[in-house]
Order: structure tokens, then sequence, then C-alpha cells
């Protein structure tokens, strides 16, 4: 089947079967290797990428349901790391193994989207189901907290943790 739909800006047009997952088609096909394999069932979150805006499960949408989407992977959220959640992920040293990182992230960046000053529950409730095997999730929901103050405040973007907790203890 001959489907034609947009991933990271380029309209694309793959001869693949049917029922191929989105995770498969970039993997395999398009050979976006950002975004991870995990379980197949859509309990993890290691394979989510946004389709028309929305955080979505790549192991379970089928080919037959891309024609004119728009799809966004991680390699696609950022040409150079830019983006507030990849320079807070960098910043903060958020991953431990990585794997499930680039899942966490465009996760992340769909809850920024819509809430651009999370709340700490605001955050677990949009990351319920973004499973992380080194349980760094701390590090996730701080690393989510920063993306914000980055893209409020750009300026903020050059201040480190380091920076915060000298001007914590000066306080």
């Amino acid at each position: 089947m001959k489907v034609t739909f947009s991933v990271n800006g380029t309209n694309r047009t793959v001869d693949v079967p049917a029922d191929m997952p989105l995770l498969w088609i970039l993997r395999d096909t398009l050979d976006l290797k950002g975004t991870k394999y995990g379980c197949g069932e859509s309990l993890c979150g290691a394979c989510t990428v946004h389709i028309n805006g929305a955080a979505t499960r790549a192991c379970q949408v089928p080919a037959s349901a891309l024609n004119g989407r728009k799809v966004v992977t991680i390699e696609g959220l950022s040409a150079d790391a830019s983006h507030p959640l990849q320079r807070a992920w960098q910043e903060l040293d958020v991953p431990q193994c990585g794997y499930c990182q680039a899942g966490q992230i465009m996760q992340a960046a769909e809850l920024l989207a819509n809430n651009p000053k999370p709340t700490d529950e605001d955050i677990d409730a949009a990351m319920y189901g973004n499973l992380c095997r080194c349980a760094t999730y701390h590090r996730i929901r701080e690393g989510i907290h920063r993306a914000a103050q980055i893209a409020a405040n750009p300026r903020a973007a050059s201040r480190t943790r380091d920076d915060d907790a000298a001007a914590q203890g000066a306080s």
C-alpha cells in the first residue's frame, strides 16, 4: 500500500503493508532510529511520536491510518537539539541508559505545548504510561520543569542547576 504523509516536515511516500506499524516504517523504511521499540503493546511509551500534534504510540498506528498525517519524531523536534526539553535534558543529565528518553521527551513536548507551566501533578498525569527502566522519574520531572523555565525565559537557558543552587543558598 502506498501511503503519503509528512515526517518531520518532509512529505514522504512509502510502499508498505497496510498493517505495518508506524514504528517500523520510521525505523526500517525511513531509517529514523530515534523512536524506540519497547513493548509493541502501547504500554511503555518508548515509541511515542506526535501525529498531528498529539503524542501517539507509533507501535499501534498502522500504515493505513497515515495518509495526509503530520508525524514528528525526536529527530524532528529540533534539528540542532535546541528545543527547551532537549536543552533541559542535557543540562540536568536526565537520562541514565537513555533508551526511553525519546518517548519521554515527545510526551513531555505535548504536555508543554498544552500547559506551559505544569505542576508536579500535571507532569505525573501526562507522563503516566511512559516507563523508565532506570527509574529516573524525578529527573524527568525536574527536566520538564526546567524546560518550562527555558521556554518561558530564553535567558534562563544560560543558567545551570549549580547557579540555581547558589542562588537558593544566597537567599
